[in-house]
C-alpha cells in the first residue's frame, strides 16, 4: 500500500514537474546509506530536466535496498526532495529457556544472524527463528516452541525478546557396534559425543544418553581414527544411523565397522638433505617402533618433532610429508617420510602491538628472536610462553607473516591484563579467624616490569607487613635483583598439644639471579632477621611443665640461600602443561645466632587432556620436600608443620608440628603430595576441581605422622587476583587433629 502511494504522489507531480530544471536533489532522514550511494539511485543532477521516469525508478531502487519502510518525493520550488522512513534497527537482544552464560547467548545471536544494530524485519525474525530451530534440533531437543516478542524503544529501534521451550530431549537408550570385535567399546565411548545411557547418567563422569544431532557427522572419523590407533589401516566405519522413536523420544543409534587386520610397523625411511640435518640422528627418537603395532598418533607426533627439529635450523616453512606402503599379506606397513625443508629463513622485523602501557623493549626480552636471527619452531614457541607466564597479559599470540623465501616477521599481540591494585578487603579463616588486608602492588610499574609494592595483612593470628621491590632484568639483562623489607607477627596455636608460640621478626632480604637457560634460573638471597619468641603454656590444669625445654627468647637469623628452579608453565594463573621445580639450600650462621641448614624442593606437573580427549580438563601434580638439619642451634620457629592450603588441605594451618612434650624443638623432616584435576566453570577464568592429598612429617623420620584428605575445590581469576576456595575432607584424622572443611586462598597463583 505504501509503495502505491509513493507512486501517486510522483504521478501527481508530473503536470508539476514538465519542463522545469532540477536546482538540487536532497535527501530527507537518511542515515541507512551514504547520499552518495543514494544519488547513485536517482541517475539525475542538478540542471536537469524534471523526469518521472527516473524518480519512479529511483523509488523501486530504494525499496529494493531493504532499508526502507516508506520513500516519498516532492518538489519543493525546484528542489527534488526525497523523504525516507527507515525501518527500525535491534538495539537490545534477550533471550529465555537456552543458554545462560551471556557469552553463549551472544554466540548465539550470532549463529542465528540477529545482531545488535541489525535491521528489524519479519523476513530476518523468521530466518533467524529457523536457524534456532535447527540448532535446538543439532543438540537433540524435539518438538521446541521459540516465541519472539517485539517491543518498540522509540521510532528507530526495537528490543527482541525470544523466549525457547527446549521441548524433550532424545535419550539414546541404545548403542549397537556392529562389527566390533577386537576394541573395547569404552574407547569409542571416550571420544564420541553420542553414546548410549548410563545406569547413573546424573553422576560424574557417565554418559547422560543426549543425543546431539549436530556431531552424527563428525562421530565416523573419531572411531576410524581409534582403530588406526590400533593400526587397523584397513578399518571401515560407515555413517552412524540414528533411528528415533518420537512417540517416547527415545533413540537407538547404529555404528557399522569392518575391522580388517591390525598391521606393524616395518621399514622407517626418513628422507631428509644430509648436509641439513643427518637422518640418522632423527630415528632414536621417533615413537615409531619398528615391528610394533602401527599407532596413528605416534605418526602425527614423528610428523611434529621431525618438523620441529629441522626448522629449529632456521627452515620455517619445512614440510613433512609421509606415505604408507602395507603389506597387506604379512600386515606390516613401510613408513616412509619426505622432508621438503624450503629455505632458511630470517627475522625480518618483530611488530608489537597491544601494549599501550608495557614498553616494547619489556616484551622483546621475552621473545628469543630478533631482526637479523634465524628463525626456530622451539624460539617461537618458548617467546609466547614465556609471555604467558610474565603475568602481564591476558592474552598472548605470536604469528608468523612471510615476507619472501628467506624472511619473515614476527607480528606479537598482546592484551595487557591489569597489574597493578590497591586493595582493601577481608574474610574469615578457620584458622586466622577474621582478617583484614590492604596493599598497593605494581608489577608492571611505569611499563617497566618492575615490581614494587606495599602489603599489610592482619588477622586474629598474624600481622604482617612488607615493602618489596623486583627487578626481573637489570638493564635488561638476564639478571634479576629484589628487595624486601618486612615485619611479621606470627601466633602459632597448637591446640592438641596445649601450647602457643608467638614469632614476631623484623628485617630484610635482598636476592640476585640469573638465567641459565632458557627456562632455568639460578640466584642467591641473604637474609637478617631479629627473632623474638614468645610461649605460652594454654594448659592450667596439668602441673607437668610442658616448655621444660623452651624460654622465651631474641636471637639473629642471618641467613645465605641459593636456589635453583625451574619454569616451563604456559600460563602464569591458570597453567594447562609445562613444569615448574625449585629447590634451595638456606644456610644459617653466617654471623648470627640460629644455626642450622633448611632443604626445601617443590615439584609441580601441569598437564592438559585437551589434545588427547578433547577435554578442557587440566591435571596437577605437586609435591614438597623439606628437610632440616640442627647445625647448633635452632627453634620451634624453624620447625616445619603440616596443614593448611598450601600442604595438606582438611586440616588446620600448622595442624602437626612440635608437641610439648618432646626434646627436639622442631620437626626436621616433611613431605606433602598432591593430586588435582580441574575442569572450566562459565568461563575461561573460572574452574571446579577435586583433589586428593597425602602428607607427612617427624622428627627424625618422614613417616612419624601421616594423613590424607580429598576435596573439591573453586578457582576464580577475580579482579583483585586469584582466588581459591576449598572444600575438603580429612580420610584418615585421629581424634585430636584440627581439622578444617573449608578455607580459602587470594592472591596466590594455581
Amino acid at each position: 500500500m505504501k509503495k502505491s502511494i509513493a507512486f501517486i504522489s510522483t504521478t501527481l507531480l508530473a503536470t508539476l514537474l514538465s519542463a522545469e530544471q532540477i536546482k538540487r536533489i536532497d535527501f530527507v532522514n537518511l542515515s541507512m546509506m551514504s547520499s552518495k550511494i543514494a544519488a547513485e539511485a536517482v541517475d539525475m543532477n542538478s540542471g536537469d530536466d524534471f523526469d518521472i521516469q527516473k524518480v519512479n525508478k529511483a523509488i523501486k531502487k530504494f525499496f529494493k535496498y531493504g532499508y526502507f519502510k516508506d520513500v516519498i518525493a516532492k518538489n519543493n520550488d525546484g528542489v527534488l526532495e526525497f523523504h525516507f522512513k527507515e525501518k527500525p534497527t535491534v538495539a537490545n537482544l534477550t533471550m529465555h529457556g537456552y543458554k545462560t552464560r551471556e557469552d553463549d547467548i551472544d554466540a548465539m545471536f550470532n549463529v542465528i544472524g540477529i545482531r545488535k544494530g541489525s535491521l528489524h524485519t519479519e523476513k530476518a525474525l523468521e530466518k533467524a527463528k529457523k536457524a534456532l530451530h535447527k540448532q535446538l534440533e543439532n543438540e537433540g531437543y524435539v518438538n521446541s516452541v521459540i516465541e519472539i516478542e517485539t517491543e518498540e524503544i522509540n521510532e528507530n529501534s526495537v528490543a527482541l525478546i525470544f523466549s525457547v521451550n527446549k521441548g524433550e530431549e532424545i535419550i539414546i537408550k541404545k548403542a549397537n557396534y556392529f562389527g566390533v570385535k577386537n576394541i573395547k567399546i569404552s574407547e569409542f565411548e571416550k571420544i564420541t559425543v553420542n553414546n548410549e545411557i548410563d545406569i547413573l547418567p546424573w553422576f560424574f563422569g557417565q554418559n547422560s544418553g543426549e543425543a546431539n544431532i549436530a556431531q552424527l557427522p563428525h562421530e565416523r572419523p573419531r572411531i576410524a581414527d581409534v582403530y588406526y590407533q590400533h593400526g587397523y589401516l584397513d578399518s571401515e566405519v560407515k555413517k552412524p544411523f540414528l533411528k528415533v522413536d518420537f512417540s517416547s523420544n527415545e533413540a537407538e543409534l547404529n555404528y557399522f565397522i569392518k575391522e580388517g587386520s591390525q598391521y606393524k610397523a616395518n621399514d622407517i625411511v626418513i628422507y631428509l638433505d644430509s648436509k641439513i640435518l643427518d637422518p640418522k640422528k632423527l630415528y632414536p627418537k621417533l615413537k615409531i617402533k619398528k615391528n610394533r603395532v602401527f599407532n596413528i598418533q605416534n605418526l602425527r607426533k614423528d610428523i611434529e618433532y621431525i618438523k620441529t627439529e629441522v626448522a629449529d635450523l632456521g627452515y620455517a616453512f619445512a614440510i613433512v610429508k609421509y606415505d604408507l606402503k602395507k603389506d597387506k599379506k604379512n600386515s606390516k606397513v613401510d613408513i616412509i617420510f619426505n622432508v621438503i625443508p624450503g629455505k632458511k629463513v630470517y627475522i625480518n622485523d618483530v611488530f608489537i602491538s597491544g601494549n599501550a602501557r608495557t614498553l616494547d623493549r619489556v616484551i622483546r626480552r621475552h621473545v628469543y628472536m630478533a631482526p637479523g636471527d634465524l628463525f626456530s619452531l622451539s624460539d617461537f614457541t618458548d617467546s609466547k610462553n614465556k609471555l604467558n607466564r610474565s603475568g602481564l597479559f591476558e592474552t598472548v599470540d605470536i604469528s608468523k607473516k612471510r615476507v619472501s623465501d628467506t624472511e619473515m616477521d614476527l607480528i606479537v599481540k598482546v592484551k595487557e591484563a591489569p597489574t597493578s591494585s590497591l586493595t582493601l578487603g577481608g574474610g574469615f579463616g578457620s584458622y586466622d579467624g577474621m582478617s583484614i588486608n590492604a596493599g598497593i602492588n605494581d608489577k608492571n610499574i611505569f611499563g617497566s616490569g618492575k615490581t614494587l609494592g606495599f602489603d599489610i595483612d592482619t588477622s586474629e593470628r598474624k600481622l604482617d607487613f612488607r615493602v618489596f621491590v623486583k627487578e626481573p632484568a637489570v638493564n635488561d639483562s638476564k639478571y634479576s635483583a629484589e628487595i624486601d623489607i618486612h615485619s611479621r607477627d606470627t601466633e602459632i596455636v597448637r591446640t592438641t598439644n596445649n601450647y602457643t608460640l608467638d614469632k614476631k621478626v623484623i628485617g630484610f632480604m635482598a636476592g640476585v639471579g640469573t638465567e641459565l637457560s632458557r627456562n632455568t634460573r639460578f640466584g642467591a638471597n641473604y637474609k637478617l632477621d631479629q627473632i623474638t619468641e614468645e610461649y605460652t603454656d594454654d594448659d592450667t590444669t596439668d602441673s607437668y611443665d610442658p616448655f621444660l625445654y623452651r624460654s622465651n627468647e631474641d636471637y639473629i637469623l642471618s641467613s645465605l640461600t641459593p636456589y635453583i628452579k625451574y619454569n616451563s608453565t604456559d600460563n602464569y594463573n591458570f597453567p594447562t602443561s609445562g613444569i615448574k621445580a625449585r629447590t634451595s639450600l638456606e644456610y644459617a650462621g653466617i654471623g648470627g645466632d640460629a644455626k642450622f641448614i633448611k632443604s626445601l624442593s617443590e615439584f609441580s606437573y601441569y598437564h592438559s587432556l585437551q589434545e588427547t580427549f578433547e577435554m578442557d580438563w587440566v591435571f596437577k601434580y605437586k609435591t614438597k620436600l623439606s628437610y632440616l638439619v640442627d647445625t647448633g642451634k635452632i627453634s620451634p620457629g624453624d620447625s616445619f608443620y603440616l596443614g593448611g592450603p598450601r600442604s595438606l588441605r582438611g586440616y588446620k594451618s600448622f595442624a602437626f608440628g612440635p608437641d610439648d612434650d618432646s626434646t627436639d624443638p622442631a620437626l626436621k623432616q616433611s613431605i606433602s603430595n598432591s593430586l588435582e584435576m580441574t575442569i572450566p566453570l562459565f568461563s575461561e577464568k573460572t574452574r571446579i576441581g577435586f583433589f586428593y592429598d597425602y602428607g607427612m612429617i617427624g622428627e627424625s623420620s618422614f613417616t612419624e605422622i601421616k594423613r590424607s584428605s580429598a576435596g573439591a575445590l573453586f578457582q576464580w581469576l577475580s579482579p583483585m587476583g586469584p582466588i581459591q576456595f576449598i572444600f575438603a575432607e580429612a580420610l584418615d584424622s585421629e581424634p585430636d587433629d584440627d581439622l578444617s572443611s573449608f578455607e580459602f586462598q587470594l592472591g596466590a597463583s594455581f
